[in-house]
């Protein structure tokens, strides 16, 4: 037989008078994710080197020059993503404001000194570093927009405006003018995205850009950026001019065939395609690796958006959920969009494919992002069994 027995039973002092502590543990990161970063940046590197070299060698330097400069950039990304996996996320938000006037002070720096390349002036010179302040914006705007919509979407509080709207708009605004257009479009699709998961108005957002993209299309393009439109859908109308790049850039896809010509073994980047480094590496990759070789970029880079995802979904408290769900699109649409550029499947845009293009700055901030996201996986709600106290006689 046996009883139940309350009377006897002493009072327990809590561990702790916080809750939320007590209902959550830490476990290590994702692996999963770490898996597919080291196989991204280790097949970046390697592709760098192969786009590279034939530029390299024409140049008359090291013919591992750039791939050796990503390095660096995957070296600074590292540190940058050890610091912030074990930096708690939720303390980002005490320095998400710091971070974004930082973010503007380099932008409007880029706007006064920064060098003109191809026509644009994107990049600033700060010592050795060659910085793209644009790519430090993508965390910035995650920040700022996880900061204030964690609680609610609500986008006509001043308070949101001041601390958060208004910044967004001014880095946006210097990025535009920059020109970059491919970014604004990036940045801006994140933010609708962020907007919407926190519960916004999604017929708020049809009716702003039915009204904002007609402007835009009729009055904010440049004379280039319209004739890429063009080019995309005819680029056989100006094979040696506009159509070029997309051109050699579809004629490398169709040289790889399944399997590729094998590592090193591109044509089309020793003089015909421009840019194979940077804005084209997906076509030299299709041409050495063949279709395969884009299967497993693509297998990659959806394990990435999946891994994010669920990590989002497993975070206890919206400010993180909000965090890896932006942070986790703003790579992944990069991605898609380099891709697809390099596919004709969308008009050039020029962004680089995170992790895998040539640039310091992106890889960089890419590894930062990670480590973010990392940060965030090793948070898990505990389950708590209550056991009654029972007492046999």
């Amino acid at each position: 037989m046996y009883y139940q027995n309350n009377n006897n039973r002493k009072p327990r002092t809590p561990r702790s008078t916080n809750t939320t502590q007590q209902n959550i543990i830490i476990t290590p990161p994702d692996k999963t994710l770490m898996v597919v970063v080291v196989f991204l940046v280790v097949i970046g590197v390697m592709a760098i080197f192969s786009a590279s070299a034939p530029k390299c060698v024409d140049m008359g330097v090291n013919p591992a020059k750039f791939a050796l400069q990503q390095i660096l950039g995957v070296i600074a990304g590292y540190v940058g993503l050890r610091f912030l996996s074990n930096y708690d996320y939720r303390k980002l938000i005490n320095v998400t404001n710091i971070y974004a006037y930082i973010v503007i002070g380099l932008l409007l720096l880029v706007h006064f000194t920064g060098d003109v390349v191809n026509g644009a002036q994107r990049w600033i010179n700060i010592g050795p570093l060659n910085l793209q302040p644009s790519e430090f914006a993508k965390p910035a705007i995650v920040m700022l927009l996880a900061s204030v919509f964690h609680k609610d979407a609500n986008i006509t509080d001043p308070n949101k405006w001041t601390s958060s709207f208004i910044p967004i708009i001014v880095m946006i605004g210097l990025i535009f003018i920059q020109p970059n257009l491919s970014m604004v479009i990036l940045l801006g699709t994140t933010s609708i995205i962020l907007y919407l998961c926190s519960s916004g108005s999604a017929k708020l957002i049809g009716m702003m850009a039915a009204t904002i993209v007609p402007i835009m299309l009729l009055h904010g393009l440049k004379g280039y950026q319209s004739s890429r439109i063009t080019t995309w859908l005819h680029p056989e109308s100006d094979p040696l001019g506009a159509g070029y790049n997309i051109i050699q850039s579809l004629v490398a896809f169709a040289s790889g065939g399944l399997y590729g010509v094998g590592f090193g073994a591109s044509k089309q980047k020793l003089a015909w395609l421009p840019e194979a480094h940077t804005d084209f590496i997906f076509a030299v990759i299709g041409e050495e690796l063949g279709f395969m070789g884009c299967v497993i970029i693509l297998v990659l880079f959806w394990t990435l958006l999946q891994r994010g995802f669920v990590i989002a979904s497993r975070c206890p408290d919206m400010y993180g959920k909000l965090l890896a769900v932006g942070l986790t699109f703003s790579i992944c649409f990069q991605a898609f969009l380099n891709m697809s550029v390099a596919s004709s499947f969308l008009p050039a845009t020029g962004v680089p494919m995170p992790f895998i293009s040539y640039g310091g700055s992106s890889v960089m901030v890419s590894l930062w992002m990670i480590g973010i996201l990392l940060n965030i996986s090793k948070k898990r709600v505990k389950k708590i069994r209550v056991q009654r106290n029972v007492e046999y006689i």
